[in-house]
């Protein structure tokens, strides 16, 4: 049987597929939704329809003929979305790429077109499917031509278009003529809806056939048919406009006949650049995913030294060619090449991602793009082939790995570092890491992960450890995974960390700015990080132990509260027990929907609750809080010692939050509450070796200051220069009172002031916290300005800079993007703004706390001091030092710290000595 052409409605799902797909962006503000859309219903499409001809057609710019019938045709459409209009040619590009005969016919519709090729295949007797979401095409079907709706995946032949809308296809254009279409202005009869339409045509036939028997019309069943036929001979003209303006043209005169649409091949390296441009990582992953699985063959040299040939994505040039390193002669020629390049790409294969428990596996490297080696140490499946001495390789290439004048490239390289330290070997040269460049150069372009890079800059899917390791429970440690496989992968997570750095270090270079932040912040920290998870806090076990069981003890009282204070037992844990409580039982108002339409029992939903009076919220708040502390520390910090060292070794990291903060895991050590008892319990379980003390060191209202320093008010540098409690200043210039005379009240609100301007905090946010009506609210905030205009300019020029430019920046220069700076969504875009105005200051905290450690870290050394850095949360640093030298220290880190930056007001630092990091803090 012939395979049926397939013609789609492009214009159809244009609009479809941009209203029905949240708006979607790339990391540059480039909306993508439609894209994705309209492109998934092709794809969908060639998959279903294999083997048949698809030809897409859109509608062109500029007016039909329609218009010159009926000059109002299509006038109330609004016009096009600016975030629809730009993903048109995208659209275009994509198609053409994929090979797909486009269509723009200008002074017809793409109905017209449709029409026009859907009369070509019937009179050679072809099967037509048509794909659109667009009723007015029921007209086209017949016995050779069917309508599929894909995003729907509804099919509709004949009888499909009888059941849908109660007349046969033949009479869909009379149909539509009486009811006419609010959507294209097309008039039809006034008051004649879908029940008449029906009514008439099943009844009388054609439009022609209705007019020639207005008599009968009054006999026919439905509603209002006695006084119908007058209402149709008034309306007879405008009703024969709106069928001629409904009519599809099935004769435009074209340039080509049907049989001539043929498709091409796809052009995979367009299509790899587009989907780049979209981000669209899962059809990027699919193009460069064609390549063969790898093979090894037989390489010259040593019988058993093994070389992969692997055929490589469009994205690339020619083929990869990975050694599988054997024999110490083929090693000692690569070691040879490594001391001579100028640069080379490293990376480890190991037992673990726990750094403090893994170990080698084996080594990998590459010089250049397409060529790199993997040499197994120490795989122990059974059947592994023999492979060199893991200790032996170690120490001949620990002169190259230790040396600084040799310079490597890395991806996530502190954990290589530290996978080497267990092997005695100390890591030095590493001069680039390409998770830390993609993250300078935008943030919050992608992850920063191997795999999600190569999709992205290379357009290149790499071969996951899934891919040769397995899943779940059954997943291998790299030892046991057989070299034929493990060899390949290795070796291809050096090619590609090279490829990387080629790509990323020519666009840093490019913006002086980011080449800073990366050689003279990101870089320099990364090693004191690595020093800092390498000493490890010291942790009291039984301390939390003991806390652990005083939280168990309240939270099976907390459990017997809720219980009475509800009626009856429940679990506690259950949001739908708990909204059936809470909504239904105990009727308390419902705050918020979950999009289902149950009423929410979110966190801030029980908070907005308790701070109405109602017991049970705060009940099930207080337990909620205490749950998790007891599950992430009190339970888990005991079993995370190791026993190795006695420590617990936290995991820094640089490349998550998207403002410059480090985040940690494993324990998070930014997570724990300081505001709560239970909380500082949790700090006083951190504590000092034996003879030394914590030393503590925090930076003083930092981002009150930066804002200071970015906004130049006058006001606010003043207050900071003179050295004034600058709460009790903003309240004093707020509330026209002095200093002396500002209330605990006045300073808290201006406090929340404060801090609420960084964070975009509303009127009616300020409200809530204050607890004040929201016209109070503004007032203070409408005070706040007037005294500080500093401040307002500084918010609106950033706000206007950032539309501009589409990132903020530090005041060091990096930068972070704001992808939705331009939303047409209000509030999407209001948080864009928002994030525009906190995060330089935020990311100017970030970078000098950074800036910051890599001073002491220079200072230490030759300061005399037994000290060691061993944590950094938020705007502080921990450190254990000597306990006869704590004082002296405390004073002269103090300096170090104030000195890391110099800006328009003093830094000032806190520093405290103690036991435990409770106390120092």
């Amino acid at each position: 049987m012939t395979k049926p052409v397939v013609l789609v409605d492009g214009s159809s799902y244009l609009f479809r597929a941009f209203h029905a797909i949240p708006l979607l962006t790339n990391s540059k503000g480039v909306h993508t939704n439609a894209v994705k859309g309209v492109i998934s219903m092709i794809r969908k499409l060639q998959k279903d329809f294999a083997d048949s001809q698809l030809v897409v057609i859109f509608d062109a710019k500029g007016k039909t003929f329609r218009s010159d019938i009926y000059a109002d045709y299509k006038a109330h459409r609004p016009p096009m979305p600016e975030e629809l209009r730009e993903q048109i040619e995208p659209i275009h590009n994509i198609i053409r790429a994929m090979g797909l005969p486009l269509l723009i016919i200008e002074g017809v519709e793409a109905d017209d077109v449709i029409g026009t090729l859907a009369a070509q295949a019937v009179e050679h007797n072809q099967q037509v499917v048509v794909s659109t979401g667009d009723k007015d095409m029921a007209q086209l079907v017949n016995s050779h031509v069917s309508l599929i709706n894909t995003m729907t995946d509804t099919t509709m032949d004949e009888a499909g278009v009888l059941e849908k809308f109660g007349v046969k296809p033949e009479h869909i254009i009379d149909y539509l003529a009486l009811m006419g279409d609010k959507v294209d202005n097309i008039p039809g009869v006034p008051k004649v809806g879908e029940k008449t339409a029906v009514g008439l045509v099943a009844g009388l036939g054609s439009l022609e056939d209705i007019y020639a028997n207005l008599d009968k019309v009054k006999d026919l069943e439905f509603r209002g048919a006695k006084t119908m036929a007058a209402r149709l001979e008034e309306h007879k003209e405008q009703a024969f406009l709106s069928k001629e303006l409904a009519t599809i043209k099935c004769d435009v005169d074209l340039e080509f006949a049907l049989t001539e649409l043929k498709s091409s091949e796809a052009d995979n390296g367009a299509l790899l650049q587009y989907f780049r441009d979209m981000e669209f990582k899962a059809w990027i992953a699919e193009l460069s995913s064609d390549a063969p699985a790898f093979e090894l063959t037989a390489s010259a040299g040593p019988a058993n030294d093994a070389s992969v040939v692997v055929d490589l994505p469009a994205a690339f040039e020619g083929e990869a060619e990975y050694d599988i390193v054997f024999s110490q002669s083929v090693l000692d020629a690569w070691l040879e090449k490594l001391k001579a390049a100028e640069l080379f790409a490293f990376d480890t294969e190991t037992t673990s991602l726990n750094y403090k428990e893994a170990r080698i596996v084996g080594l990998s490297f590459a010089l250049e793009a397409g060529k790199a080696a993997y040499v197994p140490l120490a795989h122990d499946y059974e059947g592994a082939p023999q492979q060199l001495d893991r200790d032996a390789v170690l120490a001949q290439m620990k002169p190259l790995l230790e040396s600084s004048e040799h310079k490597k490239v890395g991806q996530h390289m502190k954990y290589d570092m530290h996978v080497l330290a267990n092997h005695g070997i100390h890591m030095q040269g590493v001069q680039f890491d390409t998770m830390l460049e993609s993250y300078v150069l935008d943030s919050v372009a992608t992850r920063h992960d191997m795999d999600s890079l190569a999709l992205k800059y290379l357009g290149h899917k790499t071969v996951s450890f899934e891919d040769i390791a397995g899943k779940g429970a059954k997943q291998l440690t790299f030892n046991k995974i057989d070299i034929e496989k493990a060899g390949p992968y290795a070796a291809e997570d050096a090619d590609i960390t090279l490829r990387l750095h080629q790509r990323l270090w020519p666009e840093l270079e490019a913006v002086p700015s980011l080449k800073t932040v990366f050689e003279e912040i990101e870089m320099p920290v990364m090693p004191v990080l690595f020093a800092m998870e390498e000493n490890g806090a010291l942790i009291d076990a039984d301390r939390l132990l003991e806390q652990s069981a005083q939280i168990e003890q309240r939270l099976q009282q907390l459990e017997q509260d809720a219980h009475n204070a509800a009626g009856q037992v429940f679990n506690l844990g259950s949001p739908k027990q708990l909204g059936e409580i809470l909504f239904n039982k105990l009727e308390l108002p419902v705050k918020k929907k979950t999009p289902s339409g149950a009423p929410s029992t979110a966190e801030e939903v029980l908070v907005e609750l308790a701070d109405d009076g109602f017991d049970l919220p705060k009940i099930i708040l207080e337990n909620r809080g205490l749950a998790k502390l007891k599950s992430t520390y009190t339970d888990k910090l005991p079993v995370m010692i190791c026993a190795e060292t006695g420590r617990v070794h936290t995991s820094y990291h640089q490349a998550v939050a998207a403002t410059g903060r480090l985040s940690s895991t494993d324990p998070n050590l930014q997570n724990i509450p300081v505001r709560s008892e239970e909380g500082r319990k949790i700090r006083q379980a951190f504590i000092a070796g034996e003879g030394y003390k914590l030393v503590a060191a925090d930076y003083s209202q930092i981002e009150l200051r930066i804002m200071a320093h970015l906004s130049g008010d006058e006001g606010l540098l003043k207050a900071f220069a003179e050295g004034r409690d600058v709460h009790r200043a903003t309240a004093a210039e707020v509330f026209s009172v002095s200093e002396d005379d500002v209330t605990d009240n006045q300073r808290r609100a201006a406090k929340a002031i404060n801090f609420g301007l960084i964070y975009g905090m509303s009127a009616f946010g300020l409200a809530k916290q204050l607890g004040v009506g929201r016209g109070e609210a503004q007032e203070y905030v409408n005070l706040y300005f007037q005294r500080y205009p500093g401040v307002r300019e500084y918010m609106d020029n950033t706000r206007e800079q950032a539309k501009e430019k589409g990132y903020v920046e530090t005041i060091f220069g990096r930068r972070l993007y704001l992808p939705e700076i331009r939303a047409k969504n209000a509030p999407r875009r209001q948080h864009a703004e928002r994030t525009a105005i906190n995060a330089p200051m935020q990311g100017t905290a970030a970078d000098i706390i950074k800036r910051a450690m890599i001073r002491v870290n220079q200072w230490l050394p030759g300061s005399g001091f037994d000290a060691r850095m061993l944590m950094q949360v938020h705007d502080e640093l921990i450190l254990e030092v000597k306990a006869e030298q704590a004082e002296a220290f405390a004073v002269q880190l103090k300096a170090q710290m104030e000195a890391a930056a110099e800006i328009k007001v003093p830094l000032v630092v806190d520093a405290g000595i103690g036991d435990n990091w409770e106390q120092a803090h």
